[in-house]
């Protein structure tokens, strides 16, 4: 229970992509943080994932702003979601104020397109898909082709087999 005390916003909308929400959901409970899912300010109660599978949500964006300072970290999974999670300006404020508190901000996939929006990722370290690496390029991050990129507090992967090492990294950096 290496976590026990911690909490974690993990972000969700329409389209996710099922690997990157449910490993780190469960890996974080297994550790022993409280996980919290958060979805859009103006989106459903549930959310289906790219293959259908519903994610329940907790607090919506605006709910968790007013929270923020309780969460250790938050975790930005991949898949269509991010493009839904960035449109929203309350997920986007939510992003910055957790970064600007110096928690932890992981990130995988096409997860990083949100922390782009939010503009937290500017001269950090940081892999993700290479379908963005563009875009990350574009604003002012160092792209990579690594697994795992951990550049202060941010963590970055870049697909699905990347999660264990994703999620190894956030454990340590949340502990």
């Amino acid at each position: 229970m290496e976590l026990k005390g911690k909490k974690a916003a993990l972000l969700v909308a329409k389209d996710y992509e099922d690997l990157e929400f449910w490993y780190p959901y469960y890996r974080m409970r297994e550790a022993g943080a409280e996980v919290v899912i958060v979805g859009t300010a103006d989106g459903e109660e549930t959310v289906a994932s790219k293959h259908g599978y519903p994610a329940e949500i907790d607090l919506r964006a605006d709910e968790a702003l007013e929270e923020a300072e309780g969460f250790d970290g938050l975790i930005v999974p991949g898949g269509w979601a991010p493009d839904r999670l960035r449109r929203c300006e309350k997920t986007l404020e939510l992003v910055k104020t957790i970064f600007d508190d110096g928690e932890v901000m992981a990130a995988i996939c096409h997860g990083p397109q949100v922390l782009i929006s939010a503009d937290v990722v500017r001269g950090r370290r940081m892999t993700s898909a290479p379908a963005i690496r563009d875009d990350m390029r574009n604003a002012g991050a160092v792209w990579t082709d690594e697994e795992v990129v951990v550049d202060g507090n941010v963590i970055s992967s870049r697909s699905p087999p990347d999660l264990p090492a994703f999620c190894r990294e956030i454990v340590r950096a949340m502990r």
